[in-house]
């Protein structure tokens, strides 16, 4: 396999981390999450601007025609970075549910609006009582005359306070756990029957509970095939969790890098802590988790690139294993190495280890994609 980035992709790459280093400062951060929306509008709009809302998608419907591997460099420098805008909800979830599932009409309207900024959208999945499993869907979708009836309930929506419209998997047969049965809709957030509950997230986002009472859907708002909506899913969460594979890959190297320097700064007995040993072997474990995890990123977003099959479902999980465990272990050591301090509001690592906690939690945590990579053929 060849790891070396094209021309372009070199280019978007230094794009993206002059704008994390020129223009999203730590404190610009901390002003946006306190803010009423907990993100820029203005920020977002720079990235319509810069053609970020648009590089996933295919050219025919006003994308860039960006690869796995396009999104993988993105979203790494934005876990540099920690940024909160909701371009995971809005663009790697809601936004390739409509591209891969969609009609035309969706394309050509919801799709187009994200691409220039002017809209917001949220994939509303997840269950209480599914623990990962997609699969688990008690919201259901009756058949209605040409439409439907949605009543269920949907949590952890992340981007839920900003989203126009959600992408709502609701049983429309089978049983409660079957695989075959469950069919995607595009749901106006505004529509009568859809009650909203929003909260800011440990790391810093925002997310929200949806309740749905009888809200009447038309057959123009389903994605894809009646009953056969999983796979879609499917298929857009592991392109998901590539995306938060890279941010976590990025929020590790910033919290083992700044870990060094600040050992290099703190003094015990009269010298900087980095001098003792034991200290520096941490360190060292810190930096060989972040490139084991970035190994594997590496590996996922080649084999998405080659075509979404088995062989790819595989590496995205472990992927996701890694990431996990060494999210855990760089940010619970950069926290240690720190003191005191590391959990303070004023300094940035304790954020850092916020935001790869959130990460390990989301899409199935490292013990639940340790048995999908076993069970996957």
């Amino acid at each position: 396999m060849d790891f070396s980035l094209s021309d372009e992709q070199v280019l978007l790459q230094d794009s993206v981390q002059r704008f994390i280093q020129n223009d999203y400062s730590f404190a610009l951060r901390q002003k946006l999450i306190a803010s009423d929306a907990g993100f820029s509008q203005e920020i977002w709009q720079q990235f319509a601007d810069l053609g970020w809302l648009a590089l996933p998608f295919a050219e025919e419907w006003g994308g860039i025609g960006g690869s796995p591997i396009d999104t993988m460099i993105l979203l790494e420098a934005f876990g540099r970075g920690l940024v909160v805008e909701p371009y995971l909800a809005t663009v790697v979830l809601a936004g390739k549910c409509l591209e891969m599932g969609g009609s035309r009409i969706h394309k050509e309207s919801l799709l187009a609006d994200i691409i220039a900024g002017q809209c917001f959208g949220a994939l509303a999945f997840v269950e209480p009582q599914a623990r990962f499993n997609l699969s688990d869907v008690t919201t259901t979708a009756t058949a209605s005359g040409a439409g439907y009836v949605l009543n269920g309930f949907k949590g952890v929506v992340l981007g839920g306070p900003a989203a126009q419209f959600l992408v709502v998997p609701a049983r429309t047969s089978g049983a409660q756990r079957d695989d075959h049965g469950i069919t995607l809709f595009v749901v106006d957030v505004a529509k009568a029957g859809v009650q909203r509950r929003d909260y800011t997230t440990i790391d810093g986002g925002r997310a929200s509970e949806f309740h749905f009472e009888g809200v009447s859907l038309d057959a123009a708002d389903v994605l894809g095939n009646v009953d056969a909506g999983l796979e879609l899913l499917q298929g857009v969460i592991d392109y998901a969790i590539l995306a938060i594979g890279a941010e976590a890959v990025g929020a590790m190297e910033v919290a083992y890098k700044s870990t060094v320097e600040y050992c290099k700064t703190r003094e015990q007995f009269g010298q900087p802590i980095g001098k003792f040993q034991v200290l520096q072997h941490r360190m060292v474990d810190m930096f060989m988790e972040h490139e084991q995890s970035k190994s594997l990123l590496y590996m996922a977003a080649m084999r998405l690139d080659e075509g979404y099959d088995q062989a790819a479902r595989k590496a995205v999980s472990a992927l996701k294993v890694q990431v996990g465990k060494s999210g855990r272990f760089v940010g619970e050591s950069a926290i240690q190495l720190h003191g005191g301090m590391g959990m303070t509001e004023e300094m940035s690592i304790g954020h850092y280890f916020k935001r790869l906690t959130t990460i390990d939690t989301l899409f199935g945590n490292a013990d639940f994609h340790l048995r999908r990579y076993s069970q996957v053929q």
